[in-house]
């Protein structure tokens, strides 16, 4: 009993060394007992910051919300059984939204699997396709060749999260009792005679000058550039394809995940206002392209789809770094595997001879300033309060360097229309791989423990999906400011064709819940305001700036009003736009 215990310290003291030794600053745990000895090893090791939290699903979303936003692998550890399939939802949302997450899972001993034992589950494999790499490991020993080769999988299961595209990897780890382990061992961490692991260097994907050379003497005189999310804000890429741009004189559509609507001084070059324009079919054939190219992943506009599907024979180039397929529209002609920032920078060195046309630029210019000044019928309304004007305040109540992260169905849909492009520095994030309402408060704790200045657009039913999330601004004393759009129900639908089916609508799609929030936000310790107005709604903002904890601010809104303010806002816009082309 005594060598085991020794072999169980030494080799998950191997493995916990490696974590830290590759890079792994944080681990999100989860109560178990088969998961002893390497939550209390983690907890142990002096690089390492354990950050606990009790609902399996939540933990996952809030490590998914660190590793998003910190742009670096962390890792999740749980316990056997169903603990580990309650971290399914934030894994598929991973491998999509490449996110490098560590998967750990405790497991029973394979004597104890398929016999009937308690908290057993088949977890081999169990997140199938949605991790990059997935290993059941052996049991703990205490032999050199073994210390080596636990380090050795910790530190490759690590590079392959981090290997284009990121993603989740997921480790599981058969345990035998006793599983307490002897934290008095000296070698636990073996930290005076680390074993020499593989390194893995991860270089920058570029093309060949003759590449360039041929892109550049092909590019025609009317493109467009359009930037999906990309949740990392680099101001080297933002510069070079606002220098690109510039230089083609190609308009740049910047969905609201873009990072480039906002920080940028470059406002002219923008185009935020693309999603209530290409609505009509009229302006969408107007605005026929010689040729799009495309960065980040597929834009969150619905209007934008359909230009791309409507122009599928003009020459798309999508440039991904990563090396993925997003494509969903089946429109590109060329994936170029290169990094965003040295294409745009290098393309650029190739122009000399380039003499852009100014008119395609400013046909778009001219539309995009249209429905800025078109967008005051919303955002200058002070009868009651709407959805869309909550994004367009957004820029003038934040803090400059704010992040925003935003709720999935319509908060981001109203923040693709409403949120314009602004020279404070706003970070905009959302779980956009799946596009699921689930976790999302939880992701939008997990950012706050990197942005200090973090705050949620959610609606109500989505932050009902996760209000066990909220116990890890309790726990970990973070501060977020929520916003709560209370429409009491599914809004997007009232958008949808099921509106025009009203038998069983409220049932089915309508799902309002009535339910009193304030209570919940008092039993995780937040400061609560319900606001009336946009006075109300810019105090509470105020406040909640000065606050160090949580805030929640609940916007009580009406589905049908909102549903036909966007719907009046989108018809005067075509009605309008149509006159001027």
């Amino acid at each position: 009993m005594i060598n085991y215990t020794q072999a169980l310290t030494r080799y998950i003291g191997a493995f916990v060394d490696e974590l830290a030794q590759s890079g792994v600053k944080r681990v999100v745990v989860s109560p178990g007992s088969r998961s002893t000895p390497i939550a209390m090893l983690l907890a142990e090791h002096p690089e390492i910051n354990v950050m606990m939290h009790m609902d399996e699903r939540s933990a996952a979303f809030f490590a998914l919300g660190i590793a998003k936003t910190a742009n670096e692998p962390v890792a999740i550890v749980c316990t056997s059984g169903t603990a580990a399939a309650n971290y399914f939802p934030a894994i598929v949302e991973a491998k999509y939204a490449r996110v490098p997450l560590i998967v750990i899972t405790a497991d029973r001993p394979h004597e104890l699997r398929d016999v009937g034992a308690p908290q057993a589950i088949d977890q081999i494999d169990l997140y199938g396709k949605h991790v990059k790499w997935f290993i059941d490991l052996p049991l703990p020993e205490d032999t050199q060749s073994m210390l080596h080769y636990i380090r050795t999988v910790c530190s490759r299961a690590i590079n392959r999260a981090k290997q284009a595209p990121f993603g989740p990897v997921h480790l599981n780890f058969p345990l035998r009792e006793p599983l307490i382990p002897n934290m008095e061992d000296p070698l636990k961490f073996a930290r005076n005679n680390r074993i020499k692991t593989v390194q893995v260097n991860n270089g920058q994907l570029d093309l060949l000058d003759s590449d360039y050379r041929n892109i550049a003497d092909c590019l025609p005189k009317k493109g467009v550039i359009i930037c999906g999310p990309i949740d990392k804000y680099d101001e080297g890429f933002a510069n070079a394809i606002f220098a690109l741009a510039e230089k083609l004189q190609y308009p740049i559509l910047a969905d609201p995940l873009s990072q480039l609507r906002s920080g940028i001084q470059y406002g002219r070059q923008i185009i935020d206002g693309y999603d209530t324009f290409l609505r009509d079919r009229t302006v969408r054939d107007s605005l026929k392209p010689e040729l799009i190219v495309r960065f980040g992943a597929m834009p969150i506009s619905k209007a934008l789809s359909f230009y791309l599907k409507e122009h599928q024979e003009v020459s798309q180039m999508v440039i991904d770094e990563r090396s993925g397929w997003r494509d969903p529209v089946a429109s590109a002609y060329k994936m170029i595997y290169c990094n965003e920032t040295i294409f745009c920078n290098r393309l650029y060195t190739y122009l000399n001879n380039y003499e852009a046309v100014t008119d395609w630029n400013d046909k778009w210019v001219e539309l995009n300033h249209f429905v800025k000044n078109a967008s005051k019928i919303i955002n200058e309304s002070e009868d009651s309060i709407n959805e869309g004007k909550i994004f367009h305040l957004l820029s003038s109540l934040l803090p400059d360097e704010a992040t925003v992260v935003i709720g999935n169905s319509m908060p981001i849909r109203d923040a693709d229309s409403f949120f314009q492009y602004t020279k404070k520095k706003i970070k905009l994030l959302a779980n956009r791989g799946v596009n699921g309402i689930d976790g999302v408060v939880s992701t939008a704790l997990g950012t706050s423990v990197i942005e200090k200045n973090t705050y949620l657009v959610i609606g109500d039913l989505s932050f009902y999906h996760d209000l066990n999330g909220l116990l890890a601004a309790k726990l970990h004393h973070l501060k977020l400011t929520i916003i709560l759009i209370n429409n009491n129900g599914g809004g997007i639908f009232s958008l949808l064709p099921q509106k025009q089916h009203p038998n069983h609508f409220e049932t089915l799609f309508g799902t309002p819940t009535d339910l009193q929030y304030e209570y919940a936000v008092k039993m995780y310790d937040g400061t609560y305001f319900s606001v009336e107005n946009w006075h109300e709604f810019a105090k509470a903002m105020k406040v909640s700036e000065e606050n160090t904890g949580l805030t929640v601010i609940e916007v009580f809104t009406n589905r049908e009003e909102n549903a036909n303010l966007r719907r009046n806002y989108w018809d005067y816009v075509s009605q309008e736009i149509r006159k001027l082309l």
